[in-house]
């Protein structure tokens, strides 16, 4: 998955605005106890961060 597609799909669940602020605040267990934005900048794979945003928005299985 590349950064756009993985923005993208932010957007779309949580709206333009409040994916970025939602990426830089919400830490997440499953990426090392980091933010989505944290681990993007560690060089986390964009399907990896999106995969932990996915279980934690209990998003639905066609939605992975």
């Amino acid at each position: 998955m590349r950064l756009t597609e993985f923005w993208h799909r932010m957007e779309h669940h949580l709206g333009s605005t409040y994916a970025r602020s939602w990426a830089r605040d919400q830490v997440l267990a499953e990426l090392g106890n980091r933010t989505p934005q944290q681990a993007l900048d560690a060089g986390v794979e964009a399907k990896a961060v999106w995969r932990a945003v996915w279980q934690a928005l209990e998003l639905p299985p066609s939605e992975r």
